[in-house]
């Protein structure tokens, strides 16, 4: 082996020692207190009414991705893509107190059922929750009495949450597709 064999061989090395060295510089562990997790995990139980309007003048469902007529299964829409911006309210009736916001969209997922892929966010506008968010992400079995899907995530004093959501079908009208969900959500945060 040659000097200049060995000074590039151990340059080479020096260069992937640093570089890999480096490469961990994007990441550190940090103290816990500095995020808020040093306060007691609380559970909560929310409960509210999910609207989700596809008639009228001002729907807050709109078709985004439709598939063509010859693609399309006619008894799951299998392929439709929905956004949302439902208004959630303490009661079932559409004028109840509005307390938060159901942001994101819906897709048909199922070829054989009414199954859908919920991808929302819960943004609340009330009270010590306002500007807060709860993120859900799962499948919706549309027609079963009670469906679960996760709680992934949220915003605000929602950070770090984690939990599930249960569905139940509050009123349906299968003519103009409008429904209304009741919705209990329990989340564990800080």
């Amino acid at each position: 082996m040659t000097t200049t064999h060995f000074f590039f061989i151990i340059t080479t090395l020096l260069l992937s020692c640093h570089t890999l060295t480096g490469a961990s510089d994007f990441v550190r562990p940090i103290d816990r207190s500095l995020l808020g997790l040093n306060k007691e995990e609380k559970v909560s139980h929310f409960k509210f009414y999910w609207h989700d309007i596809l008639s009228g003048q001002n729907p807050t469902s709109v078709s985004v991705v439709t598939p063509p007529m010859t693609k399309i299964n006619t008894t799951t829409a299998f392929g439709l893509v929905r956004m949302i911006d439902n208004p959630l309210t303490l009661g079932p009736k559409l004028n109840s107190k509005l307390v938060g916001r159901a942001q994101g969209f819906y897709a048909s997922a199922c070829q054989t059922e009414v199954d859908l892929l919920m991808a929302m966010n819960f943004a609340f506008i009330d009270g010590k929750y306002n500007g807060s968010s709860i993120t859900i992400l799962g499948r919706n079995a549309v027609f079963n009495k009670v469906r679960e899907m996760p709680v992934i995530g949220g915003s605000g004093l929602f950070r770090f949450a984690r939990g599930y959501a249960e569905a139940r079908t509050h009123w349906l009208d299968l003519k103009s597709g409008d429904a209304t969900v009741e919705y209990n959500v329990y989340v564990m945060h800080y």
